[in-house]
Order: C-alpha cells, then sequence, then structure tokens
C-alpha cells in the first residue's frame, strides 16, 4: 500500500516538474518579488527592529506557499477533472485518498524548495542572519501552513472548469496574498485593507510565519493556528460536496 502512495507522489512531483507554467509560477515569481522588494531594501530599510531583507522573507516564503498548494490543486485539479481523469482514478483499485496526498505532498515538497531559495537568498544577499532553530521553525511553519491551501485549491479545482481555473486561481490568490500583507509589510497598507485582513486565511499565515521571527504580530501563534485550522475544514467541506457533485453525476 505504501508504494502505492510513493509511486502516485513521484508521478505528481515529475509531472509538475516538467510543466514549465507550475515551475515559473511557483518557484521564480516569489524569488523575482523577494529580490526586488527583499534584497532591493536589504538592509538599508526596516519595519519596527527588522530589516525589510528579514521581515519579507517570511511573508514571501508565506506567498510562495500558497501558490505552490492552488496552483498545484486547483489548476491541477480541474484539468485531470475535464479530462476525465479522476473518473479513471475513481475506477482503478487504488486508494482514493493516494491521488490527494500525492498532490498535497508534492505541493508542500515545491514549496519546501522555493522556501530553501528564498532562505539561500537572503543569508547571501540580504544580510539574513538567524540561529539554525529560527531558520528551521520558520521553515517548518511554512511548510505546514500548506495544509489549508491545499483544502483551497482543491475546492477549487473540483469546481472551477479546466479552461477557467488559472484565472480563478489568480483572482483568489493575488488578492489574498496582496491585502493579507505578504507582498508588503501589513502596516504599510490602506487602512480599509488592515480591516479586512483578519478575515483572510493568508494574513493568519503571514502573522504565524512573523511570528516565528520574532516580529510583532496581531494576536498570538495559537489564535492564528486555530483560524487557519477552521477555515482548513471550511475549505475541505466545500471541497467535498464538490467532489461528491461529481462522484454522483460518474454514478448516476
Amino acid at each position: 500500500m505504501l508504494r502505492v502512495y510513493w509511486l502516485e507522489a513521484k508521478s505528481e512531483f515529475f509531472k509538475l516538474a516538467r510543466m514549465k507554467v507550475y515551475a515559473t509560477s511557483t518557484l521564480l515569481f516569489p524569488l523575482m518579488f523577494y529580490a526586488f522588494f527583499g534584497l532591493g531594501m536589504g538592509t538599508q530599510q526596516q519595519t519596527g527592529s527588522m530589516t525589510m531583507a528579514k521581515y519579507l522573507l517570511a511573508t514571501y516564503g508565506a506567498f510562495a506557499i500558497v501558490a505552490a498548494t492552488l496552483y498545484s490543486f486547483g489548476i491541477g485539479v480541474a484539468v485531470e477533472r475535464g479530462l476525465g481523469w479522476l473518473d479513471v482514478k475513481r475506477a482503478s483499485p487504488m486508494p482514493p485518498a493516494a491521488y490527494f496526498i500525492a498532490k498535497a505532498a508534492v505541493a508542500m515538497a515545491f514549496g519546501a524548495i522555493v522556501v530553501a531559495m528564498l532562505f539561500t537568498l537572503g543569508a547571501a544577499f540580504g544580510g539574513v542572519r538567524m540561529p539554525a532553530t529560527q531558520w528551521l521553525s520558520l521553515g517548518g511553519a511554512l511548510v505546514a501552513g500548506a495544509i489549508p491551501f491545499c483544502a483551497l485549491g482543491l475546492a477549487i479545482g473540483n469546481f472551477a472548469g479546466p479552461n477557467s481555473a488559472p484565472a480563478t486561481v489568480n483572482i483568489i490568490y493575488m488578492p489574498l496574498a496582496f491585502c493579507a500583507g505578504l507582498w508588503i509589510p501589513f502596516d504599510f497598507l490602506p487602512p480599509a485593507v488592515q480591516h479586512i485582513a483578519p478575515a483572510l486565511p493568508t494574513w493568519h499565515f503571514g502573522q504565524i510565519a512573523l511570528a516565528m521571527l520574532g516580529a510583532p504580530t496581531h494576536g498570538t501563534v495559537l489564535e492564528h493556528a486555530g483560524a487557519l485550522f477552521g477555515f482548513g475544514l471550511i475549505f475541505a467541506g466545500i471541497a467535498w460536496i464538490g467532489n461528491s457533485r461529481d462522484r454522483d453525476r460518474v454514478c448516476g
């Protein structure tokens, strides 16, 4: 049984690695934005007592993780639904969970790769210095935070069509990132946006990442983790409804 899960995850990884659009969206964009803003400001500008290069390492890490999960699930599942590949999976003897677990594992793996690349940029060119335990705690929090966004991506993939999925993901993903303060520090956002931010899962994710750096945050890590858990349950419920609808259609 473990071999089935391993082979499914391996196939998913190589499939995404060969997709230039996915690699560009998940690897290049976060690195490019961090180079422009994080490294561009570097140690010259600070937010509080922290350099922008260090502060934005956390927020662009969260940005990268959200991109990896939403593009993998939101677009991947929608396209495979359109091609009938999910119907084939349901008819096969493969455990139903293997498909989704493999996608989640691979999305988290790609997220971990881009986070490691961001860390390398920050340390090598941004002058970011932290104890090894802090690097590990930030990286672990970012990768673990991918789970509720996997559920969001799955919900999108189960309702969006193969042609509309890329636009749907971007319409949801870009405002979620900007309004949560993942592109620029939260305190720099307009007051109206700051009032909206606590209602967004990306804001809670970014606050957890910043807490790992010791940056000032709004609320505790436990509160933000609880909020993300709640969002994850909501997204998983929506995804289940969409998956049940498709299953009933095929069975009918």
